[in-house]
C-alpha cells in the first residue's frame, strides 16, 4: 500500500500511519497480494476520495461501507464507478432520487461521481479496500479505525458540513459527529432492498444545497456529465 495523501489531509492524518493498527493493515494487504488475491480498488486509487476532496474543501460527506468488489468498478469514491462500467443498483436509485429532487437533473449514462468530489463532496467508504468478488472481506482489519478518525477530525476541526448517512451502518457513525456544529441527514440505504422504505423521496440533495446556502457556501451541482 503506497500512501500518497493530499497535503491538507496529510497534515491532519499523518500520525495515523505510524500507529500499530495501520502497520498491521499494511501487513494484511501485503499478505493478500502475496496470496494472489486481487484487491479493489487499484493501489493508486485507495485514497482517491482524499485526493479529489481536500480537507479544507469538504462541504458534504456521503459515507459508504465497502468498495465495489467487481472488476473495473471501484476507484476509491463511495457509490461511484469508473466510466464504461454498468451502473450498480444503488447508484441507479441515487440517480432516480436526484431526477425527482433536483429540477432539470438528467440521468447520466455513466456512474463516475468525481465531479461531486471535486466540488467538496467527500465520497468516503468506511473500508477502503476489498478482495475481488468477496464483499466485506477487508472489514475489521483496521480501515474503520482510520475512517472513524477521518469523521471525528472533520467534526472537530470544521463547521457546517452536511453528512448524508444512508442505512444503519452509516447512521451508527453519527456518534462521531457533533450535531451542534454540523447537519446530519439520515435515510435508508439506496440499495434495492431498502430504497423504497424511505430513500426515494428523502430529498437529501436539495436539502443539502439549502443547508449549504444557509451556511454561506455554494451549492453542489449534482448533474454528472456524460
Amino acid at each position: 500500500m503506497t500512501v500518497t495523501l493530499e497535503p491538507s489531509w496529510l497534515n491532519v492524518l499523518e500520525k495515523e500511519f505510524d500507529k500499530d493498527y495501520m502497520k498491521s493493515l499494511k501487513v494484511f494487504l501485503k499478505e493478500e497480494r502475496e496470496n494472489h488475491h486481487e484487491i479493489y480498488p487499484e493501489n493508486k486509487n485507495i485514497f482517491n476520495a482524499f485526493q479529489h476532496t481536500p480537507f479544507d474543501k469538504v462541504k458534504v460527506v456521503i459515507l459508504g461501507q465497502d468498495p465495489y468488489h467487481g472488476p473495473g468498478q471501484a476507484h476509491g469514491l463511495s457509490f461511484s464507478v469508473q466510466k464504461g462500467v454498468k451502473l450498480p443498483p444503488s447508484l441507479k436509485n441515487i440517480y432516480k432520487e436526484l431526477s425527482t429532487d433536483i429540477e432539470g437533473f438528467k440521468t447520466p449514462l455513466n456512474g463516475n461521481l468525481t465531479e461531486w468530489a471535486d466540488q467538496g463532496v467527500l465520497l468516503l467508504n468506511a473500508t477502503l479496500t476489498v478482495r475481488a468478488k468477496e464483499p466485506g472481506s477487508h472489514q475489521g482489519k483496521g480501515w474503520e479505525i482510520f475512517t472513524d478518525t477521518v469523521m471525528a477530525e472533520l467534526s472537530q476541526r470544521k463547521q457546517g458540513i452536511v453528512f448524508l448517512l444512508w442505512g444503519k451502518y452509516a447512521q451508527n457513525k453519527s456518534l462521531l459527529i457533533d450535531d451542534s456544529r454540523h447537519t446530519i441527514l439520515k435515510a435508508p440505504h439506496p440499495s434495492p432492498f431498502s430504497a423504497y422504505q424511505g430513500f426515494l423521496g428523502c430529498r437529501h440533495f436539495s436539502r443539502t444545497n439549502l443547508k449549504l446556502a444557509e451556511n454561506g457556501l455554494s451549492p453542489i451541482n449534482w448533474q454528472i456529465s456524460d
